[in-house]
């Protein structure tokens, strides 16, 4: 069974990618907001531009009396600006039986998440946190430990696929992220700064650890996107070893009762932007 190292133990982030980029598009330091710090004293994340140029989707929200509605009125206007309806979504034969592919949609992503979140929709989730905030992942198929090896390489290629670079997909995610936020603030989480959240694992290949306090808490460095739950009961269905982490609102990317119908209701999961976090790290 795995346990934090011991703290005499070398970090196991390595210096090239224990940040990410020097810039990002949410306007805070890296040095600050992959850090303890943020998660301590988290400031609000905003993508720049999304919502300056979707001002109608936010005086719609702003008329919703509860999270349901402001759900329905965020799905109503994905619909609109990019035809993710389902048969929009889906691939088709035309009628000289040859193949249409269609719109691409951030629901499309999340139920490919839901299924491996190292499969091809997990890169790209993770190839929009990096390009947004700045943030390389550490792990995809296999431990990230340094750019131009063989993980690194996978990561990228499919990251980049054409089969989902297609619909706006990124101001999609931005647009996502920025709803949640909103919904947060408003109906799901209002005057909170953190949210308790569980994830169970039965190694720490994923999310390196970089030091440990003491016996049971350690300075954990979670992958650029990772799921956590609300339940630590079904967190324990996943591993041996439960992590429990105050996770800045922030830092929320996505929450199961966000929308009224996705692939993520069953788990209560929560999609976390990533970083160095405190967590505790106990048997379940």
């Amino acid at each position: 069974m795995a346990y934090p190292p011991d703290p005499a133990e070398p970090p196991v982030v390595p210096p090239a990618l224990a940040i990410g980029h020097s810039t990002n598009l949410v306007g805070v330091p890296m040095d600050f907001l992959t850090s303890c710090d943020f998660n301590d004293g988290p400031v609000p994340l905003h993508i720049a531009g999304a919502r300056e140029m979707n001002p109608g989707l936010f005086e719609m929200l702003a008329q919703a009396g509860d999270l349901t509605e402001a759900g329905d009125a965020f799905s109503c206007y994905m619909n609109a600006m990019f035809g993710i309806d389902p048969e929009q979504r889906e691939t088709h034969t035309d009628r000289r039986g040859g193949r249409r592919r269609f719109r691409s949609s951030f629901l499309n992503l999340i139920k490919g998440w839901g299924f491996d979140s190292n499969g091809a929709e997990g890169a790209v989730l993770k190839g929009w946190v990096e390009s947004r905030f700045g943030i390389f992942p550490t792990f995809h198929k296999d431990a990230i430990r340094r750019i131009a090896s063989g993980a690194w390489t996978t990561y990228v290629a499919e990251k980049m696929s054409s089969r989902f670079h297609n619909n706006a997909i990124y101001v999609q995610l931005d647009l996502l992220f920025e709803f949640c936020q909103w919904a947060l603030a408003r109906f799901a989480a209002p005057g909170q700064s953190h949210l308790t959240l569980y994830r169970g694992t039965n190694s720490f290949d994923e999310h390196q650890i970089v030091r440990r306090i003491d016996k049971r808490n350690v300075i954990m460095r979670l992958n650029s996107l990772a799921s956590f739950t609300s339940d630590r009961d079904i967190a324990g269905c996943f591993g041996d070893i439960v992590l429990t982490a105050k996770v800045p609102a922030p830092k929320v990317a996505f929450f199961n009762h966000l929308l009224k119908a996705h692939p993520l209701k069953g788990e209560g999961e929560y999609l976390v932007i990533g970083g160095e976090y405190r967590v505790a790290a106990n048997y379940f």
